[in-house]
């Protein structure tokens, strides 16, 4: 025992403490968390036995029945525009603004750390500000878009169902905007400056440089910027209560929120917990993807 102490004291087996201390972390605050909805997804649950494991089983009818629901494939429509729709804006407006902050002006440090401010902050509070902006009768955004003649009466963007998915998709762009811009301009930062001036000595205008240069040397920064956002959008909740609740009649509703709403407003907690799992799977195949990139980084 002695010698054991004393081997801490030399900072030796030290690293394999910490790394304990945190693999123990994991598996009590997610790993047991995550088994214990798996098996609810394969079991029958109601409110009497919801706090035993050993329920009655049954099989896949729990992700037959899902797959049944009404709102099911409006659900998955919905939760493919929104991660598609969220993706594309966060990573060209980040991409546009990194080629911008890139060049050298006053004050383009301090304007690109203002960017940060809407990471930082929770979604929840997101979701309320661009509550106010999106209102239909006094919202900044129909007062812009009518000022500029772009439209002649007030949309109203949460409750109308050909809106109210795309103004949850504006929200969440501008909460990932920061994000993907900070994590591109570290790429682009990375990239040699004699590419570009050896380019530009033969003749290679603005977007031929792009094109040859910044997009193959940025390749494992964009399948890492991807990867992320993808997760990120998978689990994105806060903004769904704060601006639409999934309404109307689930035009904005997608899976993260669908499984928190079976489970907590209607109480079948098998089928939110199958959604959750379905949702898992996804997650998880975006984090074998981000894995990949940054692996690709590491050995380039």
């Amino acid at each position: 025992m002695a010698k054991f102490f004393n081997s801490l004291r030399d900072g030796v087996g030290f690293d394999l403490i910490l790394v304990g201390a945190a693999m123990v972390f994991l598996l009590a605050l997610a790993g047991l968390p995550l088994v214990y909805n798996v098996l609810m997804s394969f079991q029958q649950v109601d409110m009497f036995t919801l706090g035993q494991l050993i329920r009655p089983f049954a099989g896949i009818s729990n992700y037959v029945a899902v797959v049944q629901q009404p709102e099911f494939w409006m659900v998955t429509r919905n939760t493919l525009v929104f991660v598609v729709g969220s993706m594309a804006g966060q990573f060209v407006l980040g991409f546009a603004l990194a080629v911008f902050f890139a060049q050298k002006f006053p004050g383009a440090a301090t304007i690109r750390g203002l960017f940060l401010v809407s990471w930082v902050m929770p979604g929840l509070v997101v979701g309320a500000i661009w509550s106010w902006i999106l209102a239909g009768d006094f919202g900044v955004l129909n007062s812009i878009l009518r000022g500029l003649g772009i439209i002649q009466s007030n949309i109203f963007w949460k409750s109308d169902p050909s809106f109210s998915i795309w103004a949850v998709i504006i929200a969440n762009i501008w909460l990932g905007l920061a994000f993907n811009m900070l994590l591109l301009s570290v790429g682009l930062a990375a990239i040699p400056r004699d590419l570009y001036e050896a380019a530009e000595l033969d003749g290679a205008n603005a977007w031929q440089r792009f094109w040859t240069i910044t997009l193959p040397m940025m390749r494992s920064t964009i399948g890492a910027v991807l990867s992320l956002g993808l997760i990120g959008t998978l689990q994105q909740f806060d903004l769904f209560p704060a601006l639409t609740e999934g309404g109307p009649a689930n035009t904005s509703n997608v899976a993260g929120y669908w499984s928190w709403q079976l489970s907590f407003q209607l109480y079948d907690f098998a089928k939110g917990a199958t959604v959750s799992v379905m949702m898992f799977v996804l997650v998880l195949f975006a984090s074998i993807l981000y894995v990949r990139s940054t692996r690709h980084e590491v050995r380039g």
